[in-house]
Order: structure tokens, then C-alpha cells, then sequence
């Protein structure tokens, strides 16, 4: 029986579009922004920075020393943001009664500007002031200073949730993160976009619907 179950954020919480910071980037006149920067192989500047290896301020210098533009913090995070798109209220509503049923928890891979602009964005449109509104932990990858898939990454959240994997569900929207979780020893349930799933097809009432169960 599952009785607790960790989220992703992005893709599957938070809609994003890595399409929109390579548009705004190119924008500022950073062409190649897409070489910089993927979904699937990141940079080690971007793995470091979302394992908070280094500063926002690190970061920023490094986006102007490769791009040779000498761009302002405010347009430097403004693209970066891009990407973030809005916070269905019916997810909301779910995490909100998913979490009186289960130990909910949230592993994001993430950095400390999106965190900023995602935190904010969550106040203005709902009025909800934080994340841990919504689930019991939140484990940041900038804070724990690990990422997914590695298998550390969940097997952090385990111990110091201090929860069996075994009656641990992990959801997300990216398979390699779900073959990372599969090692971790963990149930999975893949948002396949490609299918068009939804938080909403895995929960009825705030209850995971039996078939997964």
C-alpha cells in the first residue's frame, strides 16, 4: 500500500517551457543559448548551479562571459524565468488533499531564481506563501545539493523523511528521473506527456485511484 508520495515540480506541478528562456535568450542576442543549455544534457554550468555549487551571482557572470553581452541581473532572470509558465489551481486542489491521505513530499531539480520567481508567482495568484503549504518536506536540489536521477537524491529524501520505499510512490515527467527512482527501489508513475497525463488521471478526491495503488 502506498502511503507516501514524492512530486516532482516542473512538468508535472508547475507547467514549464524550456522553449520560452531559449526564445527569451536569443532575444538578448544570445544565440546560442540552445547549446548551452538542454533538457536531456545540461551544461556543468547549470548541474552546478542547481546543485548550488555555486551563486546566482556566479551564475549570471557566467551566462554574460559566454554570451559576451553585458546583460543586467533583472534581464539575465527574466529569461531564465521564462520557462516558468502558471500552477493550475486544480493541482492545487489536489496536492492540498492528497496531503491530508498521505505523506506528500516534493524533490525538485531547481535553482534559487526560479524558487524566487516561482514562490512569488504562488503568493500572487493563489495565496499560498510557500510550497510547504502543500506537502509536509520539500527537498531542493540547490539545498541538498543533489539532483535527480542520481540515486542519492532519493535516497536522501528517504532517510531523512525517514519512510520505506517500499510504500513510496514518485511521480514525474521525465523517464530518466523515473529509471533513477525504479533503482532507488521506488513505485514510479511517468507523466508521459506523449499521452497526455495529468496529475488528475492518478487521483480522485485526494486518493490515489485504486489501479495504483
Amino acid at each position: 500500500m502506498i502511503k507516501n508520495i514524492i512530486f516532482d515540480l516542473g512538468g508535472v506541478i508547475l507547467n514549464i517551457d524550456y522553449n520560452k528562456t531559449s526564445e527569451a535568450f536569443r532575444d538578448l542576442g544570445l544565440i546560442d543559448f540552445d547549446n548551452l543549455y538542454s533538457q536531456s544534457e545540461q551544461s556543468h554550468l547549470f548541474d552546478k548551479f542547481e546543485k548550488g555549487l555555486i551563486s546566482e551571482n556566479d551564475f549570471r557572470e557566467n551566462i554574460r562571459i559566454f554570451s559576451k553581452i553585458n546583460l543586467t541581473d533583472f534581464q539575465i532572470d527574466s529569461a531564465w524565468n521564462a520557462m516558468l509558465l502558471d500552477l493550475p489551481a486544480e493541482r492545487i486542489q489536489i496536492l492540498m488533499t492528497a496531503k491530508k491521505n498521505y505523506r506528500t513530499f516534493l524533490l525538485s531539480n531547481t535553482n534559487i531564481i526560479h524558487l524566487r520567481s516561482y514562490t512569488e508567482n504562488l503568493y500572487k495568484k493563489h495565496n499560498i506563501k510557500s510550497l510547504s503549504e502543500l506537502f509536509e518536506k520539500e527537498f531542493f536540489s540547490h539545498e541538498i545539493h543533489l539532483r535527480k536521477p542520481d540515486i542519492e537524491s532519493f535516497n536522501y529524501l528517504i532517510k531523512s523523511a525517514d519512510i520505506d520505499r517500499k510504500e513510496t510512490l514518485f511521480i514525474d515527467d521525465s523517464i530518466q528521473h523515473i529509471e533513477g527512482a525504479k533503482i532507488a527501489q521506488l513505485h514510479t508513475f511517468f507523466i508521459d506527456k506523449n499521452r497526455n497525463l495529468d496529475l488528475s488521471n492518478l487521483f480522485e478526491n485526494g486518493k490515489l485511484k485504486s489501479i495504483y495503488e
